[in-house]
């Protein structure tokens, strides 16, 4: 009879024990998925923020797929044409001194590329 209560004890602390492992690897089983979610959201954000050129893009970047004068935005060497503003937006496209026509002028850029274009959520210029 002791040693059926000695067996008994110890399947009891056995199951015990592995109950305690058990939550603790479902705990950090969740928490390793929850992190991984996290990052994987973070690691999509594609928000550009930089200061870049900006002018027309078939007059100075000579990007063809619009016809007349539309803005363009040049990043890391590429050139995009921008949506959410338009050429005129910052005066007169043709003036000699200042227009995207004539001159290829920077700005703070926020956005972001899609379908091969810059969806601009803000554009101000620096010089």
């Amino acid at each position: 009879l002791t040693i059926q209560n000695v067996i008994w004890s110890e399947f009891k602390k056995n199951t015990k024990i592995h109950n305690e492992n058990y939550l603790k690897y479902s705990i950090m089983k969740k928490i390793l998925i929850l992190s991984l979610l996290i990052l994987a959201s973070c690691g999509n954000k594609k928000e550009i923020k930089q200061v870049a050129e900006l002018s027309c893009g078939q007059c100075k970047f000579d990007l063809d797929s619009e016809s007349g004068c539309s803005l363009a935005v040049r990043l890391d060497g590429k050139a995009y044409f921008v949506e959410g503003f338009k050429i005129d937006d910052f005066g007169d496209a043709h003036d000699e001194n200042i227009g995207f026509c004539n001159v290829i002028r920077k700005g703070e850029v926020t956005g972001e590329i899609v379908d091969n274009k810059f969806v601009a959520s803000a554009i101000k210029l620096v010089d």
